[in-house]
C-alpha cells in the first residue's frame, strides 16, 4: 500500500522547532533571526509566496521586512539595495522574489547577495559548495524534498534516482543532494531520448517540469518512490502536479501529493535557512 507522504504535516513540525530553537537562541544570544524579502514588481503569484513568508517569519519570531518595488525599479537601484542588507546586522537572511523584470539581469543580483545571507542558496559561491559536497545553504525545495524522504524512511544509497527537470532551482541541486546520498543518479530533460524508460529505472522517482499530469503510470516502476514538485494550475482553476496522482499513485511505495506535498517544504526549509544564518553572525 502506498504512504502519501504528508508535506503539511511534516513542515509543520519543522516551523515548530524552528520556532523552538529561535526562542532558545534570542534568550541565550539576544539574536533575532531577521529575513529581508525583496519584490520587483507586480506578479500576482510572487505577492502571494512573499505575504506566506512573511506571516511564516512572524510565527517563528523572525524579524522580518519586505521591501516591494515598482516593476520599473532601475538595476543599479536594486543593487544599492542588496549592499544596504548586506551591511545591515539586523538581517540574517536575503531572499530576492523570483522572477525579477526582464529589464533587470537575475545573475547579477543573485551575485551581489552576501553568500552568508544568502538563504535561497543561489549565490555561485553557494552552488559551488553544494557540488563539492560541503554546502553553507542548500536551495529551499531540494532541501524540503530530502528532509520528506529522510523523514518517511526512505533509504537512498545505491538506489536508481532520476530527476525528471534541469533547473537551477530544483533540478541541479535536487541531482548533487541525492548523489550526496550515495544514490546512482539520472538528470533528465527535454532532450532524453525515450523518457518513459529512463523513468521506469527509477527506485525515486523526482518530477520538477511543470507540465501538469505529465508522469504517467507507464512511466513508474512497481514500488517507486514519487516525488511530485509541480505546482499547475488547471482551466478549472484547481492545482495539478506534474504526476497524474491517481492513476500512478497505486504503483508506489511512497508518494508526495499536490497540493500538500513538496509545496509546504518550501517555506519551512526557508525558515530553516534563516535561523542557520542567524547562527553565523554571532
Amino acid at each position: 500500500m502506498s504512504i502519501i507522504i504528508d508535506g503539511n504535516k511534516i513542515a509543520q513540525d519543522i516551523r515548530q522547532a524552528v520556532r523552538e530553537e529561535t526562542l532558545v537562541l534570542t534568550r541565550r544570544t539576544g539574536v533575532v533571526p531577521g529575513l529581508a524579502v525583496v519584490l520587483a514588481g507586480d506578479d500576482p503569484a510572487s505577492k502571494v509566496y512573499v505575504r506566506r513568508k512573511a506571516k511564516a517569519c512572524e510565527e517563528a519570531g523572525f524579524l522580518s521586512r519586505e521591501y516591494k518595488l515598482p516593476a520599473d525599479v532601475g538595476e543599479a537601484e536594486l543593487l544599492d539595495l542588496i549592499r544596504d542588507l548586506n551591511n545591515d546586522r539586523q538581517i540574517h537572511g536575503i531572499l530576492v522574489q523570483l522572477p525579477l523584470p526582464k529589464h533587470i539581469v537575475t545573475d547579477k543580483i543573485i551575485a551581489a547577495i552576501d553568500p552568508h545571507k544568502d538563504v535561497d542558496g543561489f549565490h555561485p559561491a553557494n552552488v559551488g559548495r553544494l557540488v563539492t559536497g560541503s554546502p553553507l545553504f542548500v536551495p529551499c525545495t531540494p532541501r524540503g524534498i530530502m528532509e520528506l524522504i529522510a523523514r518517511t524512511g526512505i533509504g537512498l544509497s545505491g538506489k536508481d534516482a532520476v530527476v525528471i527537470g534541469r533547473s537551477n532551482i530544483v533540478g541541479k541541486p535536487m541531482s548533487f543532494l541525492l548523489l550526496a546520498q550515495n544514490a546512482t543518479v539520472t538528470m533528465c530533460h527535454s532532450k532524453t531520448k525515450d523518457l518513459p524508460a529512463v523513468a521506469r529505472r527509477a527506485d525515486v522517482l523526482i518530477a520538477a517540469v511543470g507540465k501538469p499530469r505529465m508522469i504517467t503510470a507507464d512511466m513508474v516502476k512497481e514500488g517507486a518512490v514519487v516525488i511530485d514538485v509541480g505546482v499547475n494550475r488547471l482551466e478549472s482553476g484547481k492545482l495539478a502536479g506534474d504526476v497524474a496522482f491517481d492513476e500512478v499513485a497505486p504503483k508506489t511505495s511512497a508518494i508526495t501529493p499536490v497540493p500538500g506535498g513538496v509545496g509546504p517544504m518550501t517555506i519551512a526549509m526557508l525558515m530553516k535557512n534563516t535561523l542557520d544564518a542567524a547562527r553565523l553572525h554571532f
